[in-house]
């Protein structure tokens, strides 16, 4: 396997694209092209988090697929020190919307730079997130051909077309989740919200406006690749209804999907299985299913070129 660590600007050490890239043999494709998939972890725009990084690259990896992780651009810019919700949250600028967008363009761009020597089919890239990075990879999703990203990195938007996405427990409405927010209780839950809103419009309160244009569920078009959606009904952070309303949005144009809304489980499961596990509630064997069932979907797209048999 070819791992390596890339920085995507030379002035920052926290924006990152991260290889698990397939060595070849004659023995395996001998020379041919296998998909990619591109994961975005979550962590609320704060920070990328571990447990949705690497072992999720492992996993589909252990598909048959090269994989990579973005660590995109975040508020705290691998920091530890949260700021104080009390007081006025600085501005980060390079967090902002949009900034996370641009970095997936960017990695998208050095992997089809890249496919010859990594043997990598580049009509088979799909975008996989979670939770912010999942919201990241839907933005991305239906912005891909928009000037927005095109004249940022200054191409044509063929070469930043994504095949398909992957995406959990997701954010596609800031007008839904800013009603919600509303009715939270929980001063620790409420001062994640603030933050993440800052790291990402800059704004406390930003006007609904912005809201809509950064929640991916009003602008799905006929250019928005096929989906893959998955949440938990038990989910306390962001609602399942964020994934039906994207379900819903992806019907209305004839785009290809395919929805799982498991009953039980907490937000952030990753993977739901030891692997990606810091306590006993991030393990679930029903909802660790939806990779399985991901892997299914996957094969109807990104299958690989193999003879019926070895020769």
């Amino acid at each position: 396997m070819i791992y390596e660590k890339i920085k995507l600007y030379t002035d920052r050490e926290d924006v990152t694209l991260t290889s698990y890239v397939h060595s070849d043999s004659s023995k395996l494709l001998n020379g041919k092209n296998r998909g990619a998939v591109l994961i975005c972890p979550g962590g609320s725009y704060l920070y990328c988090s571990d447990r949705e990084g690497e072992p999720v690259a492992l996993r589909f990896a252990s598909m048959g697929y090269h994989a990579f992780v973005l660590r995109y651009s975040t508020y705290l810019e691998g920091r530890r020190e949260y700021p104080d919700p009390a007081k006025p949250i600085p501005v980060n600028k390079r967090s902002i919307f949009p900034n996370p967008l641009i970095d997936i363009a960017k990695a998208m761009l050095y992997i089809r730079q890249h496919a010859e020597s990594w043997l990598i089919d580049t009509d088979k890239i799909a975008l996989c997130g979670f939770s912010a990075g999942a919201h990241n990879c839907a933005m991305y999703s239906v912005y891909w051909n928009t000037p927005i990203l095109t004249q940022h990195v200054n191409v044509e938007p063929e070469q930043l077309k994504p095949s398909a996405a992957i995406l959990g427990y997701m954010v596609s409405d800031y007008l839904l989740q800013k009603e919600f927010a509303l009715h939270i209780s929980d001063p620790a839950m409420k001062n994640l919200f603030k933050m993440s809103i800052v790291a990402y419009t800059g704004k406390e309160e930003p006007n609904n406006e912005i809201l809509q244009m950064i929640s991916p569920v009003y602008h799905v078009s006929e250019y928005t690749p096929p989906m893959f959606l998955w949440a938990t009904a038990e989910d306390g952070l962001v609602p399942a209804e964020h994934t039906l309303r994207m379900a819903n949005a992806l019907a209305q144009k004839n785009i290809p999907f395919e929805v799982h809304i498991f009953e039980q489980g907490p937000h952030g499961l990753s993977l739901a299985n030891q692997s990606t596990s810091g306590s006993r509630e991030q393990i679930n064997q029903h909802a660790a299913k939806w990779v399985d069932l991901a892997e299914e979907w996957l094969l109807k797209r990104f299958a690989l070129e193999l003879p019926e048999k070895q020769s």
